[in-house]
């Protein structure tokens, strides 16, 4: 590990399989807590290359378990977080959102490292039991059209990183590596990201793939489309800014989309919106972004046209019953 610092000391940067074998190492338990976190804290004091984001996601899905969802056509939306904006679960309840307009869901999630509820941690508090079985999968798949895949349980390794991060209490590059290790290996994938920087190297790194995605950026430093302003995407089909008002709506303030203070205040924003008791913002905002998902798996369509199919999974209560089916699946 001294080398590897003295390295980042020098402002050097890694190669791609430079960086696999430092990742393999950290999450396999060659270094010491103390010397993960003063990588980790060094590392996030400059910019990430493409090759060492390739590197750390090629370790992280050598080392993953299969849930044995070949065969499916699964869509993932997922947010780096890291955006220190502290919304409510707005990607997951977007999930459920597709999931009832028909398409199959494969959410890759965790607790909150860096803000205060992430997707575990609501979908836990609500009565979820995180599982690796592959059979209860495929069934919460076929029934609910949904799966929740929680990240600690496909990926053992992060055992010996998880406490650090969770002590530094800040992003790291794991941030960075969450949606590009989802363990299901979606066909498509909706991801939200902090900055245009990460959102560049991210599309750099879908091109290289089969994959058909979006990458989501609001440029007021959302992770995912915000409503407080404009923002921008990445996709098979190019580079794209969406203006609000073009999209016909009006801008709202961060206040309005906020997470509470607490796991049980956002569970509560969560229900509510599942319900159809959210509030406008809180609910344009969950289904604009359930329509990219949407616009993702079928590029044909207009994203009003993605609007008005999300829009009717949220009130029809589908999304609800597709969260009720999942929890149900025991």
């Amino acid at each position: 590990m001294k080398d590897i610092l003295n390295h980042l000391f020098e402002h050097k940067t890694f190669t791609k399989g430079e960086a696999k074998s430092i990742l393999k190492n950290i999450t396999t338990g060659k270094f010491n807590n103390s010397q993960m976190a003063a990588f980790m804290t060094a590392y996030c004091m400059r910019s990430i290359t493409v090759e060492e984001l390739e590197g750390f996601r090629d370790a992280m899905l050598d080392l993953c378990l299969s849930p044995g969802l070949e065969g499916y056509s699964l869509i993932d939306l997922c947010g780096t977080g890291g955006d220190g904006k502290d919304t409510f679960n707005i990607s997951t309840l977007a999930s459920f959102v597709t999931a009832g307009a028909g398409y199959k869901v494969a959410k890759h999630g965790n607790y909150g490292v860096s803000s205060g509820c992430g997707s575990s941690n609501v979908m836990e508090f609500l009565g979820y039991q995180f599982t690796n079985d592959a059979a209860k999968l495929r069934q919460s798949v076929e029934e609910a059209g949904i799966c929740f895949l929680h990240a600690p349980l496909f990926h053992p390794a992060m055992k010996n990183v998880a406490p650090i991060r969770k002590e530094l209490a800040v992003k790291t590059f794991f941030n960075m590596l969450g949606p590009l290790v989802n363990p299901a290996l979606p066909e498509y994938q909706s991801v939200g990201v902090f900055s245009l920087e990460l959102a560049r190297i991210y599309a750099y790194l879908y091109q290289k793939s089969d994959k058909k995605y979006t990458i989501l950026h609001a440029l007021d430093g959302y992770d995912e489309i915000s409503l407080t302003g404009n923002f921008k995407t990445f996709s098979h089909r190019g580079e794209h800014i969406y203006s609000i008002e073009r999209l016909g709506f009006e801008r709202i303030s961060a206040r309005q989309i906020g997470g509470g203070n607490t796991v049980e205040e956002s569970a509560r924003i969560f229900i509510d919106v599942l319900k159809g008791e959210g509030t406008t913002a809180q609910n344009n905002v969950v289904l604009c972004n359930a329509a990219i998902a949407i616009k993702t798996v079928d590029d044909t369509k207009s994203f009003a046209d993605c609007f008005y199919e999300a829009e009717e999974s949220l009130l029809s209560k589908r999304a609800l019953t597709s969260f009720n089916r999942l929890i149900a699946v025991k």
